[in-house]
């Protein structure tokens, strides 16, 4: 079954709810069915918070999404951590 989620709704509710978005890439792992996503988010405010916060903050921005989303996985980058991983 579908979640209704779409690459560009996990975008957009990502985008809009965390602060600071310098890029936000999203994946659907599902084959379309919009149940199993891979995200990375950029943003300065992760700058200084360990990776636990930093994953509570995506967690709590798609909290309302991930109650039909199976699975999510996440990069959560710094703009410096960003470039280092994507020469």
């Amino acid at each position: 079954a579908s979640s209704g989620h779409t690459t560009e709704s996990v975008k957009a509710a990502l985008t809009e709810r965390i602060p600071n978005t310098e890029r936000v890439i999203v994946e659907d792992l599902s084959d379309g069915c919009g149940n199993k996503f891979h995200v990375i988010v950029v943003t300065p405010d992760f700058d200084g918070k360990p990776l636990l916060d930093r994953h509570r903050m995506v967690n709590d921005a798609l909290k309302e999404e991930m109650k039909v989303i199976h699975a999510l996985t996440m990069k959560t980058w710094t703009p410096k951590q960003w470039e280092a991983n994507n020469p």
